[in-house]
């Protein structure tokens, strides 16, 4: 068939624009096509792990692809952050974000390789929890006002495991030395599953852990826990004290777990992941087991939590300044 040359360059047109139209729609509709490496910046078997492996398990399905759970530990939670800050934007890396990687190491390491806002595209906040302050159960101490004044008559002479520099754990450790006014010694591990470990056996009198980690350990009589570091009791341990209410006043930490995607992923395939994995954190089975691992489920839009995120930094800017806290 004969077109006239006005004809085919209007032919010509439409199909391009058609294509033109055609091409993100396309593009967004096989997302994903390959599986999907969720990074924990964290060792296994601690509370970023044991989350996102249970995230894992029930996006992989609502995506239509398998998600991989790929521990990249080290340096408080930087080397997997800094790996997935320089990922390929295209939905197929996300990472387990906490309050350490993504509040607080950004005013304890000088020389941070990434930007915990710039860097990043949040996709979800998992939930909080308090921090957990245990004692192994052949521990002398059976209080936070006999741990404070054994710290006090001897100085020095207590040390606390932390499953890092610059988590919160380590920070709860270093509020209650500045509020109490106590001269402890800092042990970072290589994660919460070593650190509690040595707790255990007595390596190390104590330490402050989330209580995902340390709630198993509590049940079953391994460790002893002497107080919550929320300014409210825990509806997991509602006979456990606020280290407030043990005499460490205005003691208040809670930290937190999330979910991030480099910066620059399209905005389709965010807001699926978006909508995918807030589904998922709504649904009553998941907010039943946050709720038995001692952690709230978050009920922020990836908005409200990139606020949440923004504060959290000015907070505990300020906290390491006053307290002087620096990296072992």
């Amino acid at each position: 068939m004969n077109f006239s040359p006005i004809r085919r360059t209007l032919l010509a047109a439409t199909i391009g624009t058609a294509c033109v139209l055609a091409a993100p729609t396309f593009a967004q509709d096989k997302w994903p096509s390959k599986p999907i490496t969720y990074v924990v910046a964290f060792p296994a078997g601690g509370t970023t792990d044991v989350l996102a492996r249970l995230i894992a398990q029930k996006l992989g399905p609502a995506l239509g692809t398998t998600v991989i759970v790929e521990n990249r530990a080290g340096a408080g939670g930087n080397i997997g952050s800094d790996y997935v800050a320089k990922a390929a934007p295209d939905g197929y890396t996300i990472l387990g974000g906490t309050i350490s990687s993504h509040a607080i190491n950004v005013s304890l390491y000088p020389k941070l390789p990434y930007d915990p806002v710039k860097s990043f595209s949040p996709v979800a906040l998992i939930g909080t929890n308090a921090n957990v302050l245990v004692v192994g159960a052949s521990s002398p101490y059976k209080t936070v006002q006999e741990l404070t004044a054994a710290a006090k008559a001897k100085p020095g002479s207590i040390s606390f495991a932390s499953a890092g520099n610059g988590t919160s754990q380590h920070l709860s450790g270093e509020l209650y030395k500045s509020i109490a006014g106590l001269d402890m010694v800092h042990v970072p591990y290589k994660g919460s599953a070593p650190a509690i470990q040595d707790v255990i056996g007595g390596q190390v009198p104590m330490m402050f852990d989330t209580s995902v980690v340390a709630m198993p350990f509590i049940e079953s009589g391994k460790v002893r826990a002497l107080a919550v570091t929320s300014s409210k009791r825990a509806a997991t341990l509602p006979n456990v004290p606020t280290m407030a209410e043990s005499g460490v006043t205005g003691y208040d930490l809670q930290s937190w777990q999330a979910i991030f995607a480099p910066a620059g992923v399209p905005a389709p395939i965010l807001s699926r992941l978006q909508t995918e994995v807030g589904k998922i954190l709504k649904s009553p089975e998941i907010v039943e087991r946050l709720g038995k691992l001692g952690m709230e489920a978050s009920t922020m839009t990836p908005e409200q939590f990139a606020a949440f995120q923004v504060a959290e930094i000015a907070k505990w800017a300020k906290v390491i300044k006053a307290g002087n806290t620096k990296i072992d």
